[in-house]
């Protein structure tokens, strides 16, 4: 079981939901911390709480020279945790090109800017731990969904290239895929989310993924299989299914 008690951890997308409901666990584990978002404010209220001492560094995870900046700013660390992520209720009827190419620049190309800053240094040392979060909707195109859904499959999709890279070498890859989490990204929604957890429980989940050995962990595990099953539908039998209309 992997140990995280003085161990040095960069969470990206920590000021809020999952991401602070992450650092509280994570803390009170022993974990030495670096919290970064765009809001410095509640990253400070945030570091406060914490029963460790926690770094702050602000982050806009859609500029270069923002994330460049800020990695040189944390130096060197044991693990980045990626929870970073933006999201609107869209579908391609009524599609809003800048939430779009926002879910699309912080979900994803905002993972690569930072995985650009992080990796090589974690190569060349051949020791880290990198957790990305998925989503259980990152599996197949689901309706309403524009935006969202193709930056997180496409986050699912680099993390098992990075695994199939690394998982011979000393720099650990994890992909934590959650279902409905309680937060204010999900108060948009107008439908019932099944299974919906509080931050508390999916950070949970998440950190005892994080302290085993296994690649990827899909949760809550019944509901996850909806979506993983949907992958083998064939295409019309998953659209009477799942599409509207």
């Amino acid at each position: 079981m992997r140990q995280l008690r003085g161990k040095r951890y960069w969470l990206v997308g920590a000021s809020e939901g999952l991401g602070a409901a992450l650092a509280q666990q994570m803390s009170a584990e022993g974990a030495r911390l670096v919290l970064s978002s765009r809001s410095g404010q509640k990253l400070q209220a945030l570091a406060d709480s914490l029963p460790t001492q926690a770094e702050v560094v602000q982050i806009d995870v859609t500029d270069d020279a923002s994330v460049r900046d800020a990695a040189q700013s944390v130096g060197e660390i044991d693990g980045l945790v990626y929870l970073a992520g933006v999201y609107w209720p869209m579908a391609a009827q009524d599609w809003t090109a800048e939430e779009a190419t926002a879910m699309a620049d912080v979900n994803f190309t905002g993972l690569m800017r930072v995985l650009g800053q992080v990796v090589p240094g974690m190569v060349s040392r051949d020791a880290g731990h990198i957790v990305i979060t998925g989503s259980l909707s990152g599996y197949r195109g689901l309706p309403g969904t524009i935006g969202y859904v193709a930056s997180k499959a496409g986050v699912m999709a680099l993390a098992e290239c990075l695994h199939a890279d690394l998982h011979k070498t000393g720099v650990d890859v994890q992909l934590a895929n959650p279902g409905f989490i309680r937060t204010r990204l999900t108060d948009k929604n107008d439908f019932t989310m099944p299974l919906l957890m509080e931050p508390d429980e999916a950070a949970a989940k998440m950190l005892a993924h994080m302290k085993g050995r296994g690649f990827s962990r899909s949760f809550p595990r019944a509901f996850s299989w909806v979506f993983r099953l949907s992958r083998f539908l064939p295409e019309p039998v998953y659209l009477k299914i799942f599409a509207r209309g």
